[in-house]
């Protein structure tokens, strides 16, 4: 049924031109970006509250929402910063399935409206958000830049902005410096006192007259009439124009105020190449193809730029496209996929003729589009960690391949049809190749089960290897048979290439075989150098002569100039010096190196979060792709760094790196000093610091707190109010509209709302004291000064106020230099050192290590556990193949002897040890493991065909020499392009292809030694198989003999042990007489008994030249040589021509002898086995 099967060509070459067609059309049609959209269990909740200071947003509205989230389950931590105007809770839920995670955003939305009427009046309806990877951070950046920083670029940023919005893909537009439009009611105090004005007053009537009211119907006869009220208008002149009634009558109000069109103050500002700007973070929806949208966002930019920028004056400039790392993480991939393909044709062609390697070449083609089509079946997008799943499972199926190409292909040269090659190599191939498929698969499944964001983040990863590894199975098992058989392939030995090719062969596998037989001769020395060169590998680790980095992947070529600046700067001050740093690191930049560069205050983003503040200044640098002699990003940020430490004013500048190719994550060393009073917290946080400064390994030490600018603290005076006749509430109001002012109608003009601000003139209120001294009308028309209406106190406010599991807390982080410490390390010694010195003196400050990065630490030993785990599922598909305890052990013996390549690996290439190259450790493991399999199944079954244990090994062994050294040199060639670098450099490839490629070099060579080795030491034949091997020599009695131990020999051997007596050998009548002879035969006889190979040989070829004539001692010879070949030594032609020389004599004197055909079979056999393993 199964060669009637593979008979069928048409069905054959109809499923893989189906799979192929559909593969490449999934390929072209996968979405593509830059990491899989992973759900990171992140919710951000945001209240804003305007003109609130942090201390008031913290105590009114985060303590007010972090009780209502506390009620919710599930919850793994609570973090949340209260800040001026606003209050951001981020809260991060545990591990659980979508439909979970709904139902707990659903109780989140519950909770919250279940307190909003416990908030303040001002502040406005909490917004609940949900953090993925595809929008935590922004895909692009958008500078749109005017020529002034006037009402035509603000207008055109926000149409550009709405535009954006609308994008399919776009999830939201973040601006940053673009402020909303208002008009402006700006009255002087002292102009109201003498009309008996108060801003209350004011205040009310501009917001009475100023709306528009549907006043509702009136009948009008038989019709009925629409009444509507119109008071708004977008001229401030008209809004100018509105009666107020003072104590001297009837006044405009342009007569106590001027009223301007203007925007409202900003909260932050932007500015590209020094000129004025607006700039636009663009974040896409989790399930929109990156690259297209891109595309679209580039076709918008370039029709603005063409049809409207000539009349408007405002330019669109595209600031960073986080898409040229996917763009070329792709193009890398595809340029050194060509090159390995055609390498590995080239190596299949030199090795097993043209048409075994184009359908070898065809099959690699198929499984890949048929990983493809099943990734597009299910979803799924083309990422870097999907591409990094085909990388990994690459030399894995070529190994499949090769094994039953190899297998077909040694067939058809002993002259078999193509059809009955096939078949019979299957037969021997299957089970073995089955085994290796499945324990590779059983390697890699339990990935799938790593916890946190980074199990998320890599799962897709062992879901491509396990697909592309059951689909090599489908190609190694019908699609590959069929097309060799139907390629109708001829044997070549006889061709000139054929002829070399066999010489070749021929000329290894005896090299090879002499090599291992030295080697098995000596199998302690071996193995303790192997164990040796393991202990070595570990030791280049512990030493830091291999640096460690989690995620080396390639750099998104981004980063940030973060900028501190003394607090209480103002916003315009911080903008000012940041462009001063950005004037001082342009110098640093070589031709070619800067894409753009863009400057802005009272925002920074990093990695973990957005920070707000006018005293933060950030500039943002983009920079080209690498060049083969470009510096790399980290060379250029040393260089940055030194440049804007020259600037003079900032507090600190630290740099940040953008994030590529990894889960979101924060800073590698996070410290949480917790606590209830802000002092005492902030003491501490500083003597943390210290702490970090003076370990070894850590820079960039920072906190997130900051502290704000100066705060006049008011409270009312009652008795003073009681006593001026005022009501508080408009006391209240008139000390708003003193100073930040109040928003107090607003209305529509084109498409857009505008704010009708009333607050007072700037030049009121420029110091303290003069603020206190406004007067305010009271009602009898005397004027009383605003100062003695309240108490005051001047304090330092507070910049933001954090809070951390529902405590107050300061977060002090510094970035590492894993190849000096690691964070477990540093967080150890941080403990240490409070717990001796600061401990005591903060009674109430506890510090806690948890975070973004420590769900990475817990993620990572997770995956060691599921490593033991995978390696136990190996063992039981392994155990159920062999039906051995100990044979899978040698083969999981593989697993070092791949660490140890890979680790050589990457001290010869100066790579980094990263996730990815632990990946690649169980890839390598996964090809060395096939080819122990293979090897150990041959071995069995020559020992099952009664092959003696050292005969079947070195078969074994020679047998798969070839296979295993075809497997090595194509996967070699397959993943050589990228390791080197031929069709591109990458940062996470690269290393994981180089170690694959060392570590072959390195553990191909241990598997042709160390598995024989082991299987040797390990591996007993069973009692069958020795019943069929040649009775050892009988042993004489002694001369001296008691009668009394002759009696018992009687007894033993005879009638208790109900076998007949033994008669002596006839043969040893010729030496029995001989008290020299009979010594030799026994001492040889016990040697052989004991195994003592050497020595038996030694006497027995003492008695052969000391009694020539005598039979014995030759065939004594013959069968300690042969045992020793087999046990010991190895098949050796000397030894062999010594045991033919024995044969000749034992044959010559007694011919009839039936130990000469037992041994004459075991001759031929030790004989095959010297020259070539194919011959038997």
């Amino acid at each position: 049924m199964y060669r009637r099967f593979l008979e069928n060509h048409f069905l054959a070459n109809a499923i893989f031109l189906a799979i192929l067609i559909i593969g490449v059309v999934s390929y072209f049609q996968l979405p593509r970006q830059q990491d899989p959209t992973v759900n990171l269990n992140w919710v951000n909740i945001q209240t804003i509250m305007p003109g609130a200071s942090a201390a008031d947003v913290e105590r009114q509205v985060t303590d007010v929402l972090e009780e209502a989230v506390e009620r919710v389950p599930d919850i793994r931590f609570i973090s949340s910063i209260s800040q001026r105007d606003v209050s951001l809770i981020m809260l991060r839920l545990e591990d659980m399935s979508e439909r979970e995670v709904d139902e707990r955003i659903n109780d989140l939305h519950r909770e919250i409206q279940n307190v909003e009427g416990d908030l303040p009046d001002e502040a406005r309806r909490p917004t609940i958000t949900t953090v993925s990877s595809a929008n935590a951070y922004p895909t692009t950046m958008i500078a749109v830049v005017g020529l002034d920083d006037d009402e035509n670029l603000r207008f055109q940023a926000q149409r550009i902005q709405q535009d954006l919005e609308r994008l399919s893909g776009t999830d939201r537009v973040e601006p940053v410096g673009l402020r909303d439009p208002e008009l402006q009611v700006l009255f002087d105090p002292d102009e109201l006192v003498g009309l008996g004005l108060t801003p209350s007053t004011l205040a009310q009537t501009v917001s009475t007259y100023f709306r528009d009211l549907a006043a509702g119907t009136v009948g009008l006869g038989d019709q009925e009439w629409l009444v509507r009220l119109q008071g708004t208008e977008n001229d401030p002149e008209y809004l100018a124009d509105i009666p107020l009634l003072s104590a001297h009558g009837e006044i405009p109000l342009r007569s106590v105020a001027e009223v301007v069109r203007g925007r409202e103050d900003a909260d932050d500002l932007a500015r590209y190449l020094g000129g004025p700007a607006v700039l636009l973070p663009v974040f896409k929806q989790d399930d929109a193809n990156e690259l297209e949208f891109l595309d679209r966002i580039r076709d918008y930019l370039t029709d603005y730029n063409e049809r409207a920028s000539p009349i408007t004056g405002v330019q669109m400039v595209l600031l960073d496209d986080q898409t040229l790392v996917t763009r070329q993480a792709i193009g890398t991939m595809q340029r050194n996929a060509a090159i390995g393909l055609l390498l590995v044709l080239i190596t299949t062609w030199l090795l097993l003729g043209s048409r075994i390697a184009f359908a070898t070449c065809f099959s690699l083609v198929f499984v890949i589009a048929g990983t493809f089509l099943f990734l597009g079946l299910i979803g799924q997008t083309l990422n870097v960690i999907v591409l990094l799943g085909l990388m990994i499972v690459l030399g894995m199926l070529v190994d499949d391949t090769v094994v039953v190409a190899e297998a077909i292909h040694r067939r058809l040269q002993e002259g078999m049809s193509a059809m009955d090659a096939a078949m019979d190599a299957l037969r021997e191939v299957a089970a073995p190749v089955t085994a290796a498929v499945l324990t590779t698969i059983a390697a890699f499944l339990p990935l799938m089960l790593v916890p946190g964001v980074l199990g998320e983040f890599m799962k897709v990863a062992p879901i491509v290897v396990a697909v592309a590894l059951v689909l090599s199975l489908v190609e190694a098992f019908w699609i590959l048979p069929s097309h060799i058989a139907a390629s109708r392939p001829q044997a070549d030995r006889f061709s000139r290439s054929g002829r070399l090719r066999s010489r070749l062969v021929r000329r290894a596998r005896v090299r090879y075989g002499r090599v291992l037989t030295k080697a098995l001769r000596r199998p302690k020395t071996t193995l303790s150098l192997f164990t040796g060169l393991l202990v070595l590998a570990l030791a280049f680790v512990a030493l830091g002569l291999i640096r460690t980095e989690f995620f080396a992947t390639d750099s998104a070529r981004l980063f940030f100039v973060n900028v501190e600046m003394p607090a209480g700067t103002p916003l315009g001050k911080s903008l000012s010096t940041t462009l001063a740093v950005e004037s001082a690191i342009a110098d640093e930049f070589r031709e070619g190196e800067l894409r753009s560069r863009a400057s802005y205050a009272g925002i920074q983003f990093t990695n973990a979060e957005s920070l707000f503040g006018a005293a933060k200044g950030q500039i943002q640098v983009s920079l080209h792709p690498q060049t083969r002699t470009g510096r790399d990003v980290d060379d250029i940020i040393e260089a940055v760094r030194e440049a804007a430490a020259r600037v003079p004013g900032p507090e600190s500048i630290w740099m940040e790196r953008r994030i590529a190719g990894a889960p979101p994550m924060g800073r590698p060393v996070s410290v949480k000093v917790r606590g209830n009073d802000l002092q005492d917290i902030r003491v501490a946080a500083d003597r943390v610091m210290g702490i970090l400064r003076d370990i070894r390994g850590t820079y960039d030490v920072v906190d997130d707190a900051y502290a704000g600018g100066m705060e006049l603290s008011v409270r009312l005076n009652p008795d003073a109010i009681l006593r001026a006749g005022l009501d508080p509430g408009h006391v209240i109001r008139d000390l708003r509209l003193l100073t930040d002012g109040e928003v107090v109608a607003s209305m529509r003009d084109r498409g857009e709302r505008i704010g009708v601000r009333v607050r007072a003139q700037v030049k009121a209120v420029e110091d303290i004291e003069r603020f206190l001294d406004t007067p305010i009308s009271v009602p009898d028309g005397r004027p009383i000064l605003l100062g003695q209406l309240v108490d005051h106190e001047i304090i330092r406010a507070e910049g933001n106020i954090r809070h951390f599991n529902l405590r107050r807390a300061i977060t002090v982080e510094s970035e590492l230099d894993e190849s000096v410490t690691d964070a477990a390390s540093v967080h150890r010694a941080i403990q240490r050192e409070w717990n001796n010195r600061y401990a005591s003196l903060h009674p109430n400050i506890d510090l806690d290590f948890t975070g973004d990065f420590d769900d990475i630490v817990e993620s990572i030993e997770a995956l060691m556990w599921l490593f033991l785990l995978g390696l136990m599922l190996v063992y039981l598909i392994l155990g159920t193949q062999f039906r051995s305890y100990a044979q899978p052990l040698i083969v999981l013996t593989v697993v070092p002897m791949a660490l140890t390549g890979v680790l050589i690996g990457l001290l010869i290439s100066q790579q980094p040890l990263s996730v990815y190259t632990l990946y690649g450790v169980v890839a390598l493991a996964g090809i060395a493991v096939n080819d122990a399999i293979v090897l150990i199944s041959a071995a069995n079954d020559r020992l099952r065909g009664g092959m003696p244990l050292m005969h079947a090994v070195l078969y074994a062994a020679r047998r798969r020499f070839i296979p295993i050294i075809i497997t090595s040199v194509t996967t070699i060639a397959g993943l050589f392009s990228l390791a080197v670098g031929l069709g591109g450099q990458s940062l996470m490839w690269g290393p994981l292809a180089s170690a694959i490629v060392w570590g072959l070099l390195v553990s191909t060579v241990l598997t042709l030694f160390v598995i024989p080795i082991m299987y040797s030491l390990v591996v007993r034949p069973t009692a069958p198989q020795e019943a069929t091997a040649l009775p050892l020599p009988q042993a004489l009695g002694d001369d001296g003999a008691s009668p009394f131990r002759g009696l018992l020999r009687m007894i033993s051997q005879g009638a208790l042990s109900g076998r007949p007596m033994q008669s002596a050998d006839e043969q040893l009548a010729t030496i029995v007489n001989y008290p020299a002879l009979r010594k030799l035969y026994n001492e040889g006889q016990r040697a052989l008994a004991e195994a003592k190979y050497e020595s038996a040989i030694r006497l027995f070829e003492t008695g052969a030249r000391e009694a020539p004539q005598s039979p014995v001692f030759h065939l004594c010879s013959a069968q300690a040589l042969a045992l020793f070949m087999q046990n010991s030594y190895g098949a050796d032609l000397g030894y062999l021509a010594r045991m033919r020389r024995y044969l000749s004599a034992a044959r010559r004197l007694a011919p009839d002898d039936p130990r000469l055909p037992l041994l004459e079979q075991m001759a031929i056999e030790l004989e095959a086995v010297a020259e070539d393993p194919t011959q038997t």
